[in-house]
């Protein structure tokens, strides 16, 4: 895509056109994901990552300096994420039994604590069924039931690129409403 075709989208895509953010994800999705996919090796963890890769690109969109390639920039978010998504990996692989005993005092939570989690995990799933059905069906089967972005296209009859997308704003949605609500309802 041309600079002269690009940067009018990019404008849209700031502005909260939601075709023009699908359509600047459209272009990039391919670039991105190979990238990814050379990093990590796993087409699930470079779907993921992707997915999060332009949910920053699409949250940061102000910061982005016409000075410099709109692709060189996704590319270094998408940089930054796989570091981000290794970091994370080598913890997870850390001797789990290193230093048990601090980690379960840490962790061990009160009857009172137990109740206010029972009540978080309400105030969640309540959120959840607020939402717009194509949303909620996606967080379900995405988090809930855990499945691939393959997995809920196939199931929803929908392309990939769609689902992805879906998945990213069903997610910015949903953190939004959470956080409203959790200093909303005090």
């Amino acid at each position: 895509m041309k600079d002269e075709q690009l940067f009018p989208l990019i404008q849209k895509a700031k502005e909260k056109d939601q075709k023009a953010q699908t359509k600047l994800i459209n272009v990039f999705w391919v670039d991105v994901f190979s990238f990814v996919m050379k990093k990590v090796h796993d087409e699930n963890d470079a779907d993921e990552i992707t997915v999060n890769v332009f949910s920053k690109v699409l949250s940061k969109l102000d910061m982005y300096d016409p000075h410099f390639q709109f692709k060189t920039w996704i590319l270094t978010i998408a940089q930054n994420t796989i570091i981000d998504f290794w970091r994370r990996k080598s913890r997870e692989n850390q001797d789990p039994t290193e230093n048990l005993d601090e980690v379960k005092n840490h962790y061990a939570k009160s009857p009172e604590e137990l109740m206010i989690s029972e009540e978080e995990q309400k105030k969640i799933i309540k959120t959840i069924e607020s939402l717009d059905a194509n949303y909620q069906d996606i967080i379900k089967l995405r988090f809930f039931e855990e499945k691939s972005i393959k997995e809920i296209a196939e199931e929803l009859g929908i392309s990939v690129a769609n689902t992805k997308v879906r998945v990213m704003r069903a997610k910015k949605v949903l953190a939004e409403l959470l956080k409203n609500n959790e200093f909303g309802e005090d």
